[in-house]
């Protein structure tokens, strides 16, 4: 019997149509589709918040490129000019980003009488100290931050812990 007349049978003979139809089912392999797994988004880079702030540091006065210079070559006049704006600029940082103040806002050398013990790690004895003693002289104000309110980092993974990068002169 050639193919077309098998044909011609298949398609006139309900029965017969059905029986191929079973035949061809059984044989076939039974296809699932898989679910496509969704890719995994990449973490995000993390830097730690401390290179970030010497980052600012150094990005806004310089601090880094001072700190690392070796400075026995120059005379005090012209690393206290140079300290005059880092000084400046390295406040004006720490100022924005932390809202620095005393602790105790006395003058230093000041008579200062303690409430509470050493007030929670606010407060410390030094010298010679007796146990329940509730008054001193201060020698340091302290400092604390009102904020912290450093900047977010969104750099790639080579730069995670680049404070400034390499400056090339293409000129």
């Amino acid at each position: 019997m050639g193919r077309l007349s098998l044909a011609w049978r298949v398609l006139t003979n309900g029965e017969l149509a059905q029986q191929l139809a079973d035949l061809v089912s059984a044989a076939a392999p039974v296809i699932t589709e898989q679910p496509v797994a969704a890719k995994p988004e990449p973490a995000p880079v993390v830097r730690n918040d401390a290179v970030t702030l010497l980052a600012s540091l150094q990005r806004e006065a310089r601090l880094v490129d001072f700190l690392m210079e070796p400075i026995d070559e120059y005379s005090d006049a012209q690393i206290g000019a140079a300290v005059r704006d880092i000084h400046r600029d390295s406040r004006t940082v720490l100022d924005r980003l932390f809202a620095i103040s005393p602790v105790v806002d006395q003058s230093e050398g000041s008579a200062v009488e303690i409430s509470d013990g050493v007030a929670g790690g606010r407060l410390r004895m030094i010298g010679e100290t007796e146990s329940g003693r509730t008054s001193g002289t201060l020698a340091h104000h302290g400092w604390q931050a009102g904020r912290c309110e450093l900047p977010t980092w969104n750099g790639s993974t080579q730069a995670v812990g680049v404070i400034a990068p390499a400056e090339i002169d293409a000129g």
